[in-house]
């Protein structure tokens, strides 16, 4: 039984999700492009998941509950469920960003406690 699977985005589209793409099981992940002066249409907040966001490139605003913040490539932040959000783009540039969502408490372990070393090689080692 394959344990992985491997697919390919289009990095040119606005929005594309990999839950489906990827079977996830524990995370929704989104890669969004949203083109100068647009906007997510709507704010929103969520019942169990908390959002991590990071800024891959061009600069916008982020509007959290009441807050509005200036946003540029580089910027990691994570919002928990109840936070009510929206992101738009600069009037003169692109923002393209990272999207995670997970359930907020749900982490038990991460790569220095989870991971494992194994015997196996690839051919590069």
């Amino acid at each position: 039984m394959k344990r992985y699977t491997l697919s390919h985005m289009d990095f040119t589209a606005s929005r594309s999700e990999l839950h489906d793409l990827l079977g996830l099981t524990g995370a929704e992940i989104s890669f969004n492009l949203l083109p100068a002066g647009a906007s997510v249409p709507f704010v929103h907040a969520h019942k169990k998941n908390e959002e991590i966001y990071i800024v891959l490139e061009g600069a916008g605003k982020l509007y959290i509950d009441g807050e509005e913040m200036a946003l540029k490539a580089g910027d990691c932040f994570r919002i928990a469920p109840e936070g009510e959000r929206c992101i738009s783009a600069s009037a003169d540039s692109a923002i393209r960003f990272l999207c995670i969502q997970v359930r907020a408490g749900s982490l038990e372990g991460f790569t220095m406690n989870d991971g494992v070393i194994c015997d196996a090689k690839p051919s590069w080692l």
